[in-house]
């Protein structure tokens, strides 16, 4: 079979590997559409680990399933999570699945850039989502992302009444809109240096929509009834957006660091000015859990988040290199989809 394999974000190169085979409990997924995270192309972060085969928002077919398999058979259509928890241990049990040592072992084999991928007995018992007809596969690709968004959003407190200011308009930022929206965030600010996904955030359900340059604060109390937000989330890791996000922040309020910075950016923040006096909560969030994903699928499916306008670019596997330079790039893609058997 034919795999995209990352050596680094300027060199994919399209190589010839074997289809994995399954035991008995696995599943042989072939895959149909593969999107291109904003992680996929954080450098730092990947490149220690290569040459590998990355791709974790997957959505195709069961080609093949162990003989032990029974809840799912050949031709039936799903999306899948890479990352799984053991529901047993003490993190898990006290809701932090995301930080499950097992969570964070469980893997694809070989990954969403290929056109077949093992997936592991442990990932078809708690990871494997049937596809209603009604979500294409190219959409599907959006439940891992949109999982990891509802997780950050409940961690945040994200509710009914709330003012919610997005920073960074990327596809998870864009999400973060429409899902505040959906909760019924009575309003919604985004940023970002880029005048498209301003557009689209406006599109998308933002009250607002202001250049990550622009006097935020005055913007956003003017436009809040001369109050600070709730909720601010932060999805980029710019070291601007961090420090406005502290100081846009209402009283009570919490601020939610969604994306990872450059490795080694570190910040001061004043304990009696947040924390003392302010009662101000900043937290985080990684990656989503199975009530998540199941969650995200849907939302997607009942219309409530709407993703196809999201993409704007479909590629054929020999174009992955392409694809990873246009989400590297940012400036004329948002979700750039890889359809692995084209």
């Amino acid at each position: 079979m034919r795999v995209a394999v990352y050596y680094n974000n300027r060199d994919i190169r399209i190589e010839e590997k074997p289809v994995p085979p399954i035991g008995p409990d696995e599943i042989l997924m072939q895959v149909e559409a593969s999107g291109i995270c904003g992680s996929d192309v954080l450098e730092w972060y990947r490149i220690n680990r290569a040459p590998l085969v990355l791709g974790h928002e997957v959505a195709g077919k069961v080609a093949a399933a162990g003989k032990n398999v029974t809840k799912y058979q050949k031709g039936d259509r799903i999306a899948a999570a890479h990352h799984v928890p053991c529901n047993t241990c003490h993190y898990c049990l006290s809701g932090h699945q995301t930080v499950c040592d097992t969570l964070r072992q469980t893997n694809f084999d070989p990954g969403g850039f290929a056109e077949y991928l093992r997936l592991p007995a442990i990932n078809v018992d708690r990871g494997v989502f049937l596809l209603p007809d009604r979500i294409s596969y190219e959409e599907a690709t959006f439940i891992e992302p949109l999982a990891c968004v509802l997780r950050g959003q409940k961690i945040a407190r994200v509710q009914p009444g709330c003012s919610v200011l997005v920073m960074g308009s990327g596809i998870a930022g864009l999400l973060h809109v429409q899902l505040a929206k959906a909760t019924g965030a009575r309003f919604i600010a985004a940023t970002d240096i880029n005048h498209y996904r301003l557009d689209m955030a406006l599109r998308v359900g933002a009250d607002v929509a202001l250049h990550a340059e622009d006097d935020i604060l005055r913007r956003i109390k003017e436009e809040n009834n001369g109050a600070l937000v709730d909720v601010v989330i932060v999805s980029t890791g710019s070291a601007a957006a961090i420090n406005q996000s502290l100081q846009a922040v209402d009283r009570g309020g919490v601020v939610l660091f969604f994306a990872p910075t450059a490795q080694g950016v570190t910040f001061p923040v004043s304990i009696n000015d947040l924390f003392f006096r302010n009662d101000v909560t900043l937290t985080t969030s990684y990656a989503g859990s199975p009530t998540d994903y199941a969650m995200a699928r849907d939302l997607i499916g009942s219309g409530r988040i709407k993703v196809n306008g999201m993409i704007t670019h479909r590629l054929p596997l020999a174009e992955t290199g392409k694809g990873f330079q246009l989400v590297a790039g940012a400036e004329g893609s948002l979700k750039v989809i890889i359809q692995p058997q084209k």
